[in-house]
């Protein structure tokens, strides 16, 4: 028996002028998955997100979560929803500890709810810190910790691994995949590096111009760059190249049309 379907959207379309941001967009996200929206910058990945979120109104087509349909006069939802869209923020003069009280206050969250995440984000040495003095790291972190205050059922991160070491981003995608596996968190991330999420991924949705090229699992997009590596590499690159460099070359051709 298949998941509950936490994010679906049908024909979900934004115009920008004579710009098509997002075009006719067809997702289901399930229960307990983390989804990849993968897409280089300018993609529509953003704007999608949003869409989801309710902070802007699509031209056409329509967001459900948990099965009821997104509207922007209606966000009792988004208590079941944590975010962080587009850059990590904060009120810089307010230290870690306050930010997440607030926002642990807005939402309704369990006074042991800071304490939590200060822990789950490795922030408890910044803990007293104000927030305007962080590293952009730090800060990427906070906004993290602000998003899981409330522990929310689905989680929608646009670029979550920005301002992050290579330490840091394993450190998160080791969070997110037990807040899956552990809990059922939902996932939905945004990216531009693909390698980045073929080592976190249930499934992966390749969008490009604002549509959804393919959308495959983790095992098909490994399989699938590994394919495209043996037909277009010579024997000595595919001798040098690793596994980051198959993945992104077949990315970069998937939204380039070269490859069918």
């Amino acid at each position: 028996m298949s998941a509950a379907a936490v994010v679906t959207t049908g024909g979900l379309t934004k115009r920008y002028g004579n710009v098509i941001a997002v075009a006719d967009l067809d997702l289901e996200v399930r229960q307990g998955e983390i989804y990849a929206f993968l897409g280089r910058n300018g993609a529509g990945k953003t704007t999608t997100i949003r869409m989801l979120l309710g902070l802007i109104r699509p031209d056409a087509g329509e967001v459900r979560i948990f099965g009821h349909q997104v509207r922007l006069d209606q966000p009792s939802w988004l208590r079941r929803v944590g975010s962080l869209v587009e850059t990590a923020t904060a009120y810089p003069n307010l230290t870690v500890r306050e930010n997440l009280e607030l926002q642990r206050r807005l939402t309704g969250a369990p006074a042991v709810a800071v304490a939590r995440v200060i822990e789950q984000l490795g922030l408890s040495a910044a803990a007293d810190r104000r927030a305007g003095q962080l590293s952009l790291g730090n800060k990427q972190r906070l906004a993290l910790a602000r998003a899981l205050v409330a522990a929310p059922e689905l989680l929608v991160l646009d670029e979550p691994a920005n301002g992050l070491d290579p330490a840091g981003i394993v450190e998160i995608r080791e969070l997110l995949r037990s807040l899956a596996d552990d809990l059922g968190t939902t996932v939905f991330i945004s990216s531009h590096i693909l390698v980045e999420v073929a080592h976190l991924a249930d499934r992966i949705g390749i969008v490009h111009n604002g549509r959804l090229v393919e959308e495959l699992d983790r095992a098909a997009l490994v399989a699938a760059a590994r394919a495209f590596s043996a037909e277009q590499l010579t024997e000595q690159q595919r001798a040098d190249a690793l596994l980051t460099l198959e993945l992104e070359r077949y990315f970069l051709a998937r939204t380039d049309g070269s490859v069918q």
